[in-house]
């Protein structure tokens, strides 16, 4: 399987995310279109990707320009340009993936959804958030400015 994600890098909670069995612009598409309904970001957000042929779709293009945002993209060999997803890849693959042995993609799907919404998104503290989750972050943020 692959998961396409959309991380807030002020939360650090993947706000958007889809998952199949092939690594397609369609995939990237809705994991971006998901991050759009659940956030509503305004024009001029700065979303970032790496070099992928995903990224770089006429279809992906589409979507960043019909809502005014800004693309960017990692230097051309710079894996450390896309740190911030990287890392999220690395916790999901440790905390969870590496200790499933799942039967079929659907366990493996149900597990994974389960995983970004109630414990990554919701419970699970942050060094770099001081100790909190990214859903207390994205309410304190929200609670300020009220």
């Amino acid at each position: 399987l692959y998961l396409a994600g959309v991380k807030d890098l002020y939360t650090k909670e993947l706000v958007g995310y889809a998952i199949h069995k092939r690594m397609t612009a369609d995939l990237v598409c809705r994991a971006l279109n998901m991050a759009i309904k659940n956030k509503r970001p305004s024009q001029g957000l700065i979303l970032h990707s790496d070099r992928g042929s995903q990224y770089c779709s006429y279809d992906y293009h589409k979507i960043i320009k019909k809502h005014r945002f800004k693309g960017s993209m990692s230097r051309r060999g710079n894996c450390f340009d896309n740190a911030p997803i990287e890392s999220f890849w690395d916790v999901l693959k440790n905390e969870l993936v590496y200790h499933e042995d799942y039967k079929t993609r659907f366990e493996a799907i149900s597990d994974i959804t389960k995983y970004i919404e109630l414990y990554y998104n919701q419970t699970r503290i942050q060094k770099g958030l001081s100790y909190k989750t990214p859903r207390q972050v994205w309410f304190d943020f929200y609670r300020q400015a009220a």
